[in-house]
C-alpha cells in the first residue's frame, strides 16, 4: 500500500486548518489535507506541497516532521507521515482533482479549529491514529512547528 502524507496546517492566527467532509452515506467527518504518493513524486515533502495546492490551493512554509503512524487498512497496514507546516497562501481557485471533480466523493470543507484539545476530541476526525496524535500534541504545535523565513 501506497504511503500518504498529511499535513497540520496552522494558519496566520494560529488556528489548524482542516476539512469537514460530508461523504454520500456516510457519517461526517474532519480529516487532515493530504494524500498518497504518486509515482511522479521526488520525495514525501514533495507529496505534501502538491497534496497541498490540489486539495487547498494552499502555500506552506516551515515543513516540519512531526510523526509517522501505522494501521490497519482494508488488510493492509497503512502508513501516514504527519508534517506540520505554516500556512503562507491560500486560494480556493487553485483546488483541482478527482475529490472535486467527482460528485460521488462528497464535499471538502475547509474549517479554521482553535488549539485547543476539545476541538478535535469533540469530532470525528479520522484517521484515528492522526487524531489520537492531534489531541495529544495540540497545545503544542505551534512551538514544534516553529516560524522560520520564507
Amino acid at each position: 500500500m501506497r504511503p500518504s502524507v498529511r499535513g497540520v496546517l496552522l494558519d496566520h492566527d494560529e488556528r489548524l486548518v482542516l476539512f469537514r467532509r460530508t461523504v454520500p452515506g456516510r457519517d461526517i467527518y474532519w480529516s487532515v489535507p493530504g494524500g498518497h504518493v504518486e509515482p511522479g513524486d521526488d520525495t514525501l515533502e514533495h507529496t505534501l506541497h502538491r497534496e497541498l495546492l490540489e486539495e487547498l490551493g494552499a502555500t506552506v512554509s516551515s515543513v516540519t516532521p512531526l510523526t509517522t503512524v501505522s494501521y490497519p487498512w482494508k488488510g493492509a497496514v497503512k502508513t501516514q507521515h504527519v508534517y506540520g507546516c505554516r500556512l503562507v497562501s491560500m486560494d480556493p481557485g487553485l483546488r483541482h482533482g478527482p475529490e472535486f471533480e467527482d460528485p460521488s466523493r462528497g464535499i471538502y470543507e475547509v474549517e479554521r479549529l482553535r488549539l485547543q484539545r476539545s476541538e478535535i476530541t469533540s469530532r470525528h476526525v479520522v484517521p484515528e491514529a492522526v487524531a489520537d496524535y492531534l489531541s495529544t500534541a495540540i497545545a503544542d504545535l505551534p512551538r514544534l512547528i516553529a516560524q522560520r523565513s520564507r
